[in-house]
């Protein structure tokens, strides 16, 4: 009889603790939709910093910017952290074809790879040869290779639901194939950009030469431009033109950006949410990441307006250099190490900025199942998804210190259209989608850092 009382008060506590919190979650939310300050943040971060390179003077300003908006959102404390970041810069770059039979070259619409070298402002003129895929490559012989320029065309997979898996399976072309062409006597390499759009928009993205090879150009180019390509290397000798001055200027001091409210209970331990303050030197870095990092603020923002002082002390990082370098994210992780913080949870938002739809979940069965015990809280916000298994690119250090780690997972159905493109800009955010990911955000910390984690 006793034991059936204290299941029944156990049973009736869990449900009056729920309830509370769900009051609570509708009272962040609400301020959040009508009050929330995350979207006209990203209007200022795009459209009077714009897109930020590492080391450029954009990213400087957007470091500026990004103290001045924590200081705003209320955060108790606000402070730069040092960090030294590669500086690669694109220059002029041009890419052009001739086709068989044609007598002129045309331009075509390119990106150079992040990091990669250039021509010296040189005309690179090479036959382009055609590979289907990695595997088709090992296949050829290196007198086939030596001196050409490699077109890898290699198509990014419509028929997989996650477009981020496909992202994981096509992106190793932009990381891996100009080592390999290099390593073979190549003189230059294209890859099909790693693109789910069916328009003709080039991808940037990032890669790094190994310490074996000689360094090479390469670019990427659109659906359409590579669609044209291939049909014209079935046909005939096609001959192509690369020229540009891309080029790593060696390091710069950056900064990540950090704020926090300090816990009322456990103030020495953290529980973190961030995103990359970085983005590439196309269109304006809207949804990779400055929805993240906006959703960041916003979590601190809404915290403070809502008068709730957090047991934990929650800290939101804008990181820097996720892009081409993770110098940021490093650099965290080391300095959290030498001081002997203490992280709880961290989680990153940097999928962009369209509606929320669950949370990823790197850490151990018990944690997960803790936080997977709220889902009920999360289903009236479209929040449904909680078996994913990821964390994030700027917290993967402190996952490797043992850091439970989780990553929002936005609706990814349009992201790799936009990602890493000129079109990734201010426009192709929509208000709620990003306002709704910041309540999903805001109220996972919440209960994170009110109850903790096993």
């Amino acid at each position: 009889m006793k034991a059936k009382l204290l299941a029944l008060a156990l049973l009736a506590s869990t449900q009056l603790y729920a309830q509370n919190d769900s009051l609570t979650m509708r009272k962040l939310s609400d301020d959040i939709l009508l009050n929330g300050t995350c979207y006209d943040n990203l209007r200022v971060l795009c459209k009077q910093v714009g897109h930020r390179l590492s080391g450029s003077l954009q990213a400087a300003k957007a470091v500026a910017w990004g103290q001045q908006a924590l200081e705003a959102a209320g955060a108790d404390k606000v402070w730069l952290q040092a960090v030294d970041v590669p500086h690669w810069v694109r220059g002029k770059e041009r890419l052009s074809l001739r086709f068989e039979g044609e007598k002129t070259f045309k331009d075509v619409k390119v990106l150079s790879i992040g990091n990669t070298v250039g021509t010296d402002g040189k005309v690179l003129e090479a036959p382009v040869v055609i590979v289907k895929s990695i595997e088709d490559f090992r296949l050829m012989n290196k007198e086939d290779v030596k001196g050409k320029i490699i077109f890898f065309n290699y198509r990014f997979r419509q028929d997989l639901v996650n477009t981020f898996e496909g992202y994981g399976d096509a992106g190793k072309y932009r990381w891996l194939a100009p080592n390999m062409a290099a390593a073979q006597g190549a003189a230059g390499v294209i890859i099909r950009s790693v693109s789910t759009g069916t328009d003709d928009e080039p991808h940037t993205g990032s890669m790094r030469y190994a310490d074996t090879v000689k360094p090479i150009p390469a670019v990427a180019i659109g659906n359409h431009t590579a669609d044209a390509l291939e049909q014209a290397c079935i046909k005939g000798n096609v001959t192509a033109q690369i020229q540009s001055d891309c080029k790593m200027l060696g390091t710069a001091r950056s900064y990540n950006v950090i704020g926090e409210i300090k816990g009322s209970t456990y103030p020495d331990k953290i529980v973190m949410v961030g995103g990359h303050l970085d983005s590439w030197d196309v269109g304006e870095g809207a949804h990779d990441d400055g929805a993240g990092c906006v959703q960041s603020i916003e979590v601190i923002r809404a915290l403070k307006a809502a008068g709730i002082r957090p047991k934990y002390t929650v800290r939101a990082v804008l990181f820097m250099n996720e892009e081409n370098g993770l110098k940021g994210g490093m650099a965290y992780a080391d300095s959290a190490k030498a001081a002997r913080e203490t992280h709880i949870f961290a989680i990153e938002t940097d999928a962009g900025g369209f509606s929320p739809r669950g949370f990823s979940l790197e850490m151990k069965p018990e944690q997960r199942a803790q936080i997977t015990q709220y889902k009920k809280l999360f289903l009236p916000y479209g929040i449904y998804d909680f078996e994913q298994v990821h964390g994030g690119a700027d917290i993967s250090p402190l996952m490797k210190q043992g850091v439970p780690v989780g990553g929002l997972i936005p609706d990814a159905q349009r992201y790799f259209d936009l990602h890493h493109t000129h079109a990734d800009v201010f426009e192709a955010v929509n208000h709620r989608e990003l306002k709704m990911g910041a309540v999903a955000l805001t109220n996972l910390v919440y209960l994170v850092s009110k109850y903790g984690l096993r």
